[in-house]
């Protein structure tokens, strides 16, 4: 199809246009001509000034152009307008009146999306008879669930949308007017690919002054090339390059159809990075810009149960909090001490914590003070202000005007200067909000508006649904997103209306929306050159298959399978081989049981993770997970010997509470609730009287504990043995027994034993006594297979030998030999140093074994 092979579809569209004028002695500018859609207005002025270049042209308008332009439209209290801001608030108060308010934070979403369904029906209602068409379509319909049904949500619901959308005024209503035809003397309605109830509602009520006309496009199918791409960044990248190579060729404008808004926003992306105009009127949601995506971290990190993460990521996106020595400061104290909750932080502040370090002390003030204003239960208007003053203090006021994104937020919200007072007159604002419920209200207001960017002068491409081809002319058209999921045979009908009840209720029914869409896509077919593209899986490596239209297409003999569009580029081979450091100039000077572990696994990771002292950054887990069930596990058994030794006691009652009270304060100190414990509340009896039980044996022994969690040192030529042992007993024997405790499966421990001299845990420990002669057992702690100390033959032996090899090892790193990556074993599976190393990148295993360069 060139450039302009709609204009002979308008050309007899719009000569019918001028002879039905000529024939009932009409003068074209009092002829009105209504489009199905904005963007077709334009085309039908240079298709008019085409064929009629001296003459006047017709009015030619949308319905929804026409009626504001007629009347500007105020809408009542209770109105369905269509402003998410104003309707979110409308739905919650119908809710209260039908007694569903406790249910409000769920069904409101589902009440506002069968009230804006029915919104178009009801809109095509002349309005003096919509009350009446509500009340008759209301007996029609068959709601299942009345009463108390398992169903009963469902029909009041429907009943709820239905009265509000029949009881309410439109924009559009003024078409009904006589006043709407005191300047027209015909209309011309063009028919669009869907049935549009306004246009059709109109014409019946203006009778004999409407006409219809319809763009039939004889065009045949174009060159259609099929690409089928592994996956979704596969495809958007092909999808970017099938239209730069149009560009290339001079094939504009292209059309690129969105049919995926996530995939649609990467085309974009890619494209723009290549410099091409690009007329976007798809748009975008406002919720997934950046402003709209910083102004929800703000709200979730003021929310009372907030955690750490959600702080920290507010704290970061906000300018006056996003002080880089106070946030990065901020950020580490919280993730060394594993403050998952900012509560606790909050606490920390009170006892202190931060005297030493006040840009610390004043941001986690600032942080406060902003809680303390998104405090409490206010209305509409006072959150708005509230959130407004937060914005200000935060400097993120600021930042907002100066983006459009931004100021398309402001908009919407409400935000700018004396705004909050607008929605202050609507009774639904009245009642008092939980912060939760206005977060709620910000988070469906972003989702519900658009941002559509400006358009460039001379656009090479324009982004649009499928359903806006028709009487449009592109040299190209690109249609990505088509398997089965994204453009099925028939597409999926929406919200909670039945198949029944939307025939009642006039809604369009699945096969008129198969129909329109299967007529718009051979509408795209009819471009001179139009690809298509389909991903073969989709996340989780599920197979799709092409869309039912695009596997129509291969049957009836049409479209070519076609080469990857993406330009080949020669790159030369790099191989990266495993590096060998020079760790001579770092002396050792202290070294633990865990680094001396590294430097056993991998004497590159000891060099990157105790030499450089470099470190991962540790996530702010909001569950509590088995390590952190470890770590409660050793403060509890720390607290319940020390009680114990301070207060002996044979009772086996006294002793469980003492556990029970060590448990408690444990929690308590750890910063953990009763929802944190909950995974292990249920084992925690059982896990309580097999310890208890193993403790009765143990000390039948004549073992007796001495202290806990005791830090320790040795010093080995100009190095010094460091570590914190988790528990020292004295044996029946009279020797030292060093127990480090266990929460993992009891055969992982009884493998640590098997393997010798490769596990230096226990045998470290030994070192760190000051007796010649020890003892050292792994203590495994199970609810399901009960305590059992795991204890090797002769440890003494062990220390000894371990500590021959660490001395002999220190001298070698001393002398400077290399400390190479080894890259073997499970040692690489989750090791911290693998980016640095850059084993995934290495030439093969064989050169593994290749010394490298320096670090």
């Amino acid at each position: 199809m060139p450039v302009d092979a709609c204009a002979p579809a308008w050309g007899r569209a719009l000569q019918t246009l001028a002879e039905r004028c000529a024939t009932r002695g009409i003068h074209p500018a009092r002829a009105l001509l209504l489009v199905p859609f904005a963007q077709l207005m334009p085309v039908a002025a240079r298709a008019w000034m085409a064929g009629y270049p001296t003459g006047f042209m017709p009015r030619i308008e949308t319905t929804r152009n026409w009626a504001r332009q007629l009347q500007r439209f105020e809408p009542a209290a209770q109105d369905f307008s269509g402003d998410a801001a104003r309707d979110w608030l409308t739905a919650h108060s119908l809710l209260e009146q039908a007694g569903l308010g406790a249910w409000r934070e769920a069904l409101a979403p589902r009440l506002l999306e069968a009230a804006a369904q029915l919104a178009a029906v009801a809109a095509a209602q002349a309005p003096l008879g919509r009350a009446d068409w509500g009340r008759q379509v209301a007996a029609q319909l068959a709601l299942a669930g009345e009463g108390d049904g398992p169903l009963a949500f469902e029909a009041a619901l429907a009943r709820l949308a239905l009265a509000w959308a029949s009881t309410s005024a439109y924009a559009t209503d003024v078409l009904f007017e006589s006043r709407a035809l005191d300047t027209v003397d015909a209309v011309f309605v063009v028919e669009g690919l869907s049935p549009d109830p306004l246009a059709a509602a109109l014409a019946q009520h203006w009778g004999a002054r409407v006409e219809r006309l319809a763009l039939e496009l004889d065009a045949p199918c174009g060159a259609v090339r099929l690409h089928a791409a592994a996956d979704a960044e596969d495809e958007a990248e092909r999808a970017a390059a099938c239209v730069i190579a149009h560009i290339e060729a001079a094939q504009v404008p292209v059309a690129l159809v969105a049919n995926d808004r996530a995939l649609t926003r990467r085309v974009r992306a890619l494209l723009a990075q290549r410099g091409v105009r690009i007329r976007d009127e798809n748009g975008w949601k406002l919720s997934t810009t950046r402003m709209a995506a910083n102004l929800m971290a703000l709200l979730r990190a003021l929310a009372p149960q907030a955690s750490s993460d959600e702080v920290l990521d507010a704290v970061k996106n906000q300018p006056a909090w996003a002080t880089q020595g106070a946030a990065n400061t901020l950020e580490a104290w919280l993730r060394r001490n594993g403050v998952r909750e900012w509560r606790a932080a909050e606490r920390s502040q009170a006892a202190g914590a931060f005297e030493a370090q006040p840009d610390v002390a004043k941001l986690v003030a600032a942080i406060g003070q902003a809680r303390a204003q998104m405090s409490g239960a206010k209305t509409l208007p006072a959150w708005l202000q509230a959130l407004g003053a937060v914005l200000r203090d935060t400097g993120a006021y600021e930042a907002l005007q100066a983006d459009a994104a931004g100021q398309r937020v402001l908009e919407v919200l409400r935000l700018g200067a004396g705004d909050p007072a607008t929605l202050g007159e609507l009774p639904a604002v009245r009642p008092r909000m939980r912060l939760s419920e206005f977060t709620q209200w910000v988070d469906v207001v972003l989702e519900a508006e658009s941002l559509v960017p400006a358009h460039p002068v001379r656009e090479q491409v324009t982004i649009l649904p499928l359903s806006q081809m028709l009487g449009r002319s592109f040299a190209a058209a690109v249609l990505p997103a088509c398997d089965e999921d994204r453009l099925p045979a028939t597409p999926e009908l929406q919200g909670l209306w039945t198949a029944a009840q939307r025939r009642v209720l006039g809604l369009p029914q699945r096969d008129a929306l198969a129909q329109a869409q299967r007529a718009a896509f051979e509408l795209a077919l009819c471009a001179p050159v139009c690809d298509i593209l389909w991903r073969v899986s989709d996340a989780g490596d599920r197979a799709l298959l092409p869309s039912p239209l695009v596997q129509a297409l291969r049957l009836d003999g049409l479209g070519t399978d076609a080469p990857d569009p993406r330009e080949c580029l020669p790159l030369a081979a790099r191989p990266v081989t495993p590096p060998a450091a020079d760790g001579a100039p770092l002396p050792v000077r202290e070294l633990s049981a865990s680094g001396y572990a590294d430097l056993r696994a991998c004497p590159y990771r000891f060099f990157a993770l105790r030499q450089l002292r470099l470190s991962e950054v540790d996530e702010l887990d909001v569950e509590v997970d088995k390590r952190d069930f470890g770590l409660w596990l050793h403060l509890v058994l720390r607290h319940f010997h020390e009680a114990l030794q301070a207060a002996p006691t044979d009772d086996a009652g006294a002793r469980a509470a003492l556990m029970d009270a060590a448990a408690e304060r444990a929690t308590r100190e750890q910063g953990l609730d009763d929802a944190d414990f909950l995974p292990f509340a249920a084992s925690w009896p059982a896990l309580r009287n097999g310890y208890l039980a193993w403790l009765q044996d143990h000390e039948a022994t004549g073992a007796r504990f001495e202290r806990a969690e005791s830090a320790a040192r040795t010093p080995l030529g100009s190095c010094e043995l460091v570590g914190r042992l988790d528990r020292v007993d004295r044996g029946g024997d009279g020797l030292p027994l060093v127990i480090d405790y266990k929460t993992e499966n009891a055969d992982s421990t009884a493998r640590r034993l098997k393997d010798g001299n490769e596990d230096v845990q226990l045998a470290f420990y030994a070192a760190l006594l000051p007796e010649d002669t020890v003892r050292a057992g792994y203590l495994n702690v199970s609810e399901r297979e009960g305590c059992r100390l795991y204890e090797p033959e002769d440890v003494t032996a062990l220390r000894d030998q371990l500590l021959e090899g660490i001395a002999h090892d220190l001298t070698r790193i001393a002398d400077g030999e290399p400390l190479r990556a080894l890259g073997e074993g499970s040692a690489c599976t989750y090791c911290a140093a693998r980016g640095l190393c850059r084993k995934d990148f290495w030439a093969s295993p064989v050169q593994a074994a290749v010394p490298g360069g320096t670090a």
